[in-house]
């Protein structure tokens, strides 16, 4: 039969399928096999903590896929190659690294779901109702948010609640994305009281029920179920009471909008691993451990400045530096505040705290892109307390011929603390965030916003941020369409670098219009004035004098197809042994 044959390719959904043969099915006496496994609740939570693990397996260029995809929008760039480059002009193929990826490791991890899941109910009489209903609950939350990548990035997509013989393997088939979304959401509510309210105590790497509402919250607001979004979002605030809540930013907010000589911002009391110990905004975190054998990754090396022992593989665009308010609430093109020759002074603090441009410091280095600046300043004597000045080094950040891109960096998911293991063969076990506190409070505003259920509690919601920044807050008597847009800004600039924009274009039917044309960006780090900019528009995204902004910048021309660009394409190899499962429109 052609998928015995081809069941040797090791294909991510076929690993959910239970190979059916007299000779495969006999059961090893050393240990426990697919089909006797879990025999106690001790090796059903082991199996579990292997399905957590198996999520932290999907990365590109060795860097967690959440701090990727952004880099494939309008507010991050990234090296341009055979990855990366076919996401933003419209080129991907049916075997593209990149593009195949998730729905390889998500099918992999609902595999080593069901592992466990299938047998499950044969523990039920031994082990403890509540002990059991948590790891069922755990299991099934896991499954859920596989499928809520998968169908976010592939739209339709088979959906396998259990393992299959492999004699079933012809009857899959893709299930609507409207199902799936409905599965979700009524998985979430049939688990959440069996999960413990915070999981704090295990540092949030397990799924709690704020947890499960919030994913819910998530579904139900991408599938414009605004009532159900705002009713788990409001269910998930309440329970964080006292448990969630934001992390003010540290004492560095104070060198925001000055230069290296002042000091570095930082941001590792909540994204960095001071902040996964002890920042109570995160919800749900992906966890690694460098004690644990292939528990690592090497995002910091990527991201990182040459000085800063990376290769500034990825960055914000121009286009997103751009889209920054000034201090005082209002865009650059409207602030009295906004001093195009000083262009970083005087706006959005999460600018500089989020993000890296010439003029900052950043892991130790004055981080400069221009050609004026042979040298740079080493300010690791100071650091170290060697010296009480920093040294002049050769400025490898302008020099390299592969240095930043798009003339910025990352600093949000980058900590100064691992900078002495990062390098080629660097490794890293900074935990990822999924889900925290600032989205949480996002999801309920807009959801009340596109329900047109405005009150106070959005603009509250979306102030707590504001406030964090040390941002003005927005008034409360908002319209529709301007609260759209504060929210909109909101969730580009507090949400960028965690993986969720790529989503946000699609689900917001604006994809077409900001990947279509130009992104700019500013290797060189070239002063420019203020007259590229003619305005934003409803959305916060900024419009260009595209004759005068390629005076000073650099593009790159970027191609959205309607119809096609909306998902990326099922692996070929999955197409060829599936014969009900139809390849994406495009492909």
């Amino acid at each position: 039969m052609k998928i015995r044959k081809n069941i040797l390719l090791s294909l991510a959904l076929l690993s959910t399928l239970k190979m059916v043969s007299c000779d495969i099915d006999k059961d090893p006496l050393n240990g426990p096999t697919v089909g006797a496994f879990p025999v106690n609740a001790v090796e059903a939570e082991y199996g579990l903590l292997g399905a957590y693990k198996s999520l932290t397996l999907l990365d590109a260029s060795s860097t967690p896929f959440a701090h990727v995809i952004d880099n494939v929008t309008d507010i991050g760039y990234a090296r341009p190659g055979n990855n990366y480059t076919p996401a933003i002009t419209s080129s991907y193929t049916t075997d593209n690294a990149l593009a195949i990826k998730p729905w390889n490791y998500h099918y992999k991890t609902i595999g080593r779901v069901h592992t466990v899941l299938d047998n499950l109910e044969n523990l039920k009489s031994s082990t403890p109702i509540e002990k059991y209903n948590q790891l069922d609950a755990e299991l099934r939350f896991i499954r859920a948010y596989a499928y809520s990548q998968l169908i976010e990035l592939y739209g339709d997509v088979p959906l396998l609640t259990k393992t299959l013989d492999l004699n079933e393997a012809e009857t899959i088939s893709r299930t609507p994305k409207e199902q799936i979304q409905q599965w979700i959401m009524e998985e979430m509510t049939e688990i959440a009281d069996a999960l413990p309210v915070s999981q704090a105590a295990s540092g949030n790497v397990r799924a709690s029920r704020v947890a499960a509402y919030m994913l819910k919250a998530r579904i139900a607001l991408y599938a414009k179920k605004y009532d159900i979004a705002i009713d788990a979002a409001s269910k998930a605030l309440q329970l964080s009471e006292g448990i969630h809540e934001l992390t003010p930013f540290n004492s560095s907010i104070q060198y925001v909008g000055k230069d290296h000589t002042v000091g570095e911002p930082d941001v590792s009391n909540i994204f960095g691993h001071e902040g996964f110990r002890s920042s109570k905004e995160w919800i749900w975190v992906l966890e690694y451990n460098m004690n644990i054998d292939g528990n690592t990754h090497n995002q910091q090396y990527y991201a990182a400045s040459r000085l800063g022992k990376g290769v500034a593989y990825w960055g914000p665009t121009q286009d997103f530096i751009d889209s920054f308010q000034a201090i005082d609430g209002l865009p650059i093109t409207e602030s009295p505040l906004y001093d195009e020759d000083k262009p970083f002074e005087n706006r959005d603090p999460r600018l500089d705290m989020y993000c890296v441009r010439p003029g900052s410091r950043f892991l130790g280095y004055q981080f400069e892109m221009n050609a004026n600046y042979k040298n740079v300043l080493n300010y690791w004597p100071v650091l170290n307390g060697t010296s009480t000045n920093p040294v002049s080094v050769a400025n490898a950040d302008q020099s390299n011929a592969a240095r930043s891109y798009s003339g910025y960096l990352w600093r949000k998911h980058c900590d100064i603390a691992d900078i002495n293991s990062t390098s080629v063969s660097g490794m890293s076990d900074l935990n990822v965030g999924l889900f925290r506190y600032a989205e949480l409070l996002l999801l309920y505003a807009e959801a009340k916003i596109e329900a047109n259920q405005i009150d106070a509690s959005v603009a509250e919601a979306i102030n707590k941020i504001r406030r964090r920044a040390k941002m003005p807050e927005i008034p409360s008597n908002l319209s529709q369409s301007e609260m759209r847009k504060a929210l909109r800004y909101e969730r580009k600039v507090e949400l960028a670098a965690d993986g969720l924009r790529w989503y946000d274009l699609r689900r917001w039917g604006i994809a077409n219009d900001v990947m279509n044309g130009t992104l700019y960006l500013n290797r060189d780090a070239k002063g420019w004035k203020k007259n590229v900019l003619t305005g934003f528009d409803e959305n916060y995204t900024p419009k260009y004098n595209h004759a005068e902004a390629t005076k000073y910048f650099g593009v790159q021309n970027v191609v959205f197809k309607v119809n096609k660009d909306e998902y990326w394409p099922i692996p070929s190899a999955e197409i060829s042994v599936l014969p009900n499962v139809k390849q994406n429109p495009g492909y």
